[in-house]
């Protein structure tokens, strides 16, 4: 029998979430739900007043309005499936959903990586290049820049669902995560998996590595030109323009880089040991994250604050959608 269960193809995934920690779930579904709640609400607001307010038809934010669009995706493709589990311990799965979800988050996060390095030349330009930035960054430019983000994180995440779905599962189908994280889903399958690993490892240097290292470079060129403004007051405006994009970049991939260059501890028997901290990092990565993204945008840009002022006032659709250039 034990043989024929090892055997047996895996139709499902089960996802334990936080059924070895009972008495932590209504907690966390408390404030799972409120985070998600304020995700939807504060991207949703600067959604609206990139489109409603004509001051912000600018490519800084454009790739706002697409971050904060992208940050709605991708609470949207597993925060249901977390609060889920919450109420239904050991949640099962079945393989294509399992896959969907996958899918989707591995697009998302993708997309971000690539988007925040867009973000990042549209302030080098910006700060470095301030009299050709119109010409540099117009609308032929930018809006390519950001379409190619999300066609690329999608291309990546069609590649690796793919390898994975081809992959043969049988017996352990027990996935200890919220979500059908890819790598969880990969320690699963009954076959030789050295393709997608090096798949991955070569998605790791496109998404992370080069992102990175031209975010750095565009941040070590940015505050060199910063600190050669003569006024204190104006390397104050100058720097108040990028620090938001900083705060979530550091954010961003602090969180990437912890959850994945991590090493995992190890039992006697040499299994890799999931401990709480594993599961509540890559919540952190996709709930935390998204609702910081709006706080850190409206309390540091003058020109969001007062676009959602003008919003929340009576007729404030009206005066935003019919307001002309200043």
């Amino acid at each position: 029998m034990e043989k024929a269960n090892e055997t047996s193809p895996v139709m499902g995934f089960v996802l334990l979430g936080l059924s070895a920690h009972p008495e932590l779930e209504k907690t966390f579904f408390v404030l799972i739900l409120l985070m998600y709640l304020v995700i939807l609400l504060g991207n949703g607001v600067l959604i609206l007043v990139t489109i409603l307010d004509s001051r912000l038809h600018t490519p800084m934010y454009f790739f706002l309005g697409n971050l904060s669009f992208l940050d709605i995706c991708f609470t949207t493709s597993s925060v249901p499936l977390i609060l889920d589990s919450f109420l239904t311990p050991q949640e099962t799965m079945s393989f294509s959903a399992c896959a969907v979800q996958m899918a989707l988050s591995f697009a998302m996060a993708g997309t971000e990586c690539l988007l925040l390095s867009m973000m990042a030349f549209d302030r080098y330009v910006a700060i470095c290049n301030p009299l050709r930035y119109s010409v540099i960054m117009s609308k032929a430019a930018y809006v390519p820049m950001a379409a190619s983000s999300w066609a690329i994180g999608s291309a990546a995440s069609v590649v690796h669902t793919s390898l994975a779905i081809q992959l043969p599962f049988c017996g352990d189908n027990v996935i200890n995560h919220f979500t059908c994280e890819i790598l969880a889903v990969l320690k699963l399958a009954c076959a030789d998996i050295s393709i997608n690993v090096i798949s991955m490892e070569v998605t790791n240097v496109i998404f992370l590595g080069v992102p990175v290292l031209f975010i750095s470079f565009s941040y070590v060129f940015i505050i060199t030109t910063i600190l050669r403004i003569p006024s204190a007051e104006g390397r104050k405006k100058a720097f108040s323009t990028c620090s938001a994009h900083l705060t979530v970049v550091i954010v961003f991939y602090r969180t990437l880089f912890f959850m994945y260059g991590k090493p995992k501890s190890k039992d006697s028997m040499g299994a890799d040991k999931e401990d709480l901290s594993d599961k509540l990092i890559p919540l952190f990565y996709g709930v935390v994250t998204p609702m910081l993204n709006p706080i850190v945008y409206s309390l540091r840009n003058k020109d969001v604050k007062a676009a959602v002022r003008s919003l929340l006032r009576p007729k404030g659709f009206t005066q935003l959608w019919w307001r002309g250039p200043l």
